[in-house]
């Protein structure tokens, strides 16, 4: 099985060849301001756009925990907006991260990574306003893309 590769830097500058696809979580609210997204929205503006319109109009399309649009922002680079988060803060319902909806966004990844014969970069996703534990996001990442022979980057930056 693949591994997962372990580097550091910026993971809205993808390091390898061919397509890529940069996963990330989002809140399900229609909140985009802080975190990776802001690195995200720094780099193209497409994925918050999508983003806020895909909420906007949720009442007529699929938009939810689980869910995940995928905005292309270059010839071979693909951002994944997965709602993995429940709210944004950290409150009597514990963290706003929601694993089962990260496993099922993944799955969404997986497939769109195969059809486009893709390699998944991302942040430690779920771990860092989110709350999630990467012990927990980790086999999702195995059982979702690695079994499947995805490669994944992960970036940890600075």
């Amino acid at each position: 099985m693949t591994e997962i590769t372990y580097v550091r830097g910026d993971a809205t500058a993808p390091q390898g060849k061919g397509v890529k696809v940069i996963a990330h979580v989002c809140n399900d609210l229609g909140g985009w301001g802080k975190g990776f997204v802001l690195a995200v929205s720094r780099r193209w503006p497409e994925p918050e756009t999508e983003y806020r319109r895909w909420h906007r109009e949720r009442a007529a399309n699929d938009f939810g925990l689980g869910a995940v649009r995928f905005v292309q922002v270059s010839p071979f680079i693909w951002v994944a907006n997965m709602v993995g988060q429940r709210g944004m803060r950290r409150g009597s319902k514990g963290v706003p991260v929601r694993y089962e909806a990260i496993d099922t966004a993944l799955g969404a990844v997986a497939d769109r990574a195969a059809e486009l014969a893709a390699s998944v970069h991302m942040p430690r996703i779920g771990c860092g306003l989110a709350g999630g534990k990467w012990s927990r996001i980790e086999p999702l990442l195995e059982r979702r893309l690695l079994s499947r022979g995805i490669g994944v980057t992960v970036y940890d930056h600075g």
